[in-house]
């Protein structure tokens, strides 16, 4: 078994994603979290997909993006530390990736395909990693990371976007 990144492992501030997850292996949650997730989405029609809770808020199509693009992001943090690779990585500023996007403009089933891809894809970098890659790490956004708390780290983050969406715009 994998089990919870450590304190230490991670920046403080991603703790806020990576205690939401409850399961202690991260491969289990992605895969159940990914059905969860479809569900969801699929529950919401195209036109409630381009809804704004308020003024300036993403809508539900920029924050699928959102998590599609972190995923992506995350994932490839994982891959780079995961391989033994040593270099820092940059910062990912998610606003400006929101507005590159044009989610708005992207059909919402396509970005509803695009989640179960990303996923999928996340997935098989997780269930295929040697078991010593899971404790590497790497600076990334200027702050150490491990693989292990990046894994939980993605989960994390789509559990807080999914309740977001739960909460304030369903």
């Amino acid at each position: 078994m994998i089990g919870r990144p450590e304190r230490s492992e991670a920046a403080s501030y991603y703790f806020r994603y990576i205690d939401l997850v409850r399961e202690d292996d991260p491969v289990a949650a992605l895969a159940h979290q990914m059905e969860d997730a479809l569900a969801l989405f699929s529950g919401i029609s195209g036109e409630h997909s381009l809804h704004r809770y308020a003024p300036g808020k993403w809508s539900v199509r920029e924050m699928l993006a959102h998590i599609n693009d972190s995923e992506r992001v995350f994932a490839y943090r994982a891959l780079w530390f995961a391989r033994g690779l040593e270099t820092a990585l940059p910062s990912f500023d998610q606003d400006a990736a929101v507005r590159g996007a044009s989610a708005d403009g992207v059909a919402w089933a396509a970005l509803i395909d695009e989640f179960r891809h990303v996923r999928s894809a996340t997935i098989d970098l997780f269930q295929n990693l040697p078991e010593a890659a899971w404790s590497r790490g790497g600076i990334a956004s200027d702050k150490y990371v491990t693989v292990r708390a990046l894994a939980f780290l993605i989960c994390g983050h789509a559990i807080h976007h999914g309740r977001l969406v739960q909460e304030r715009y369903l």
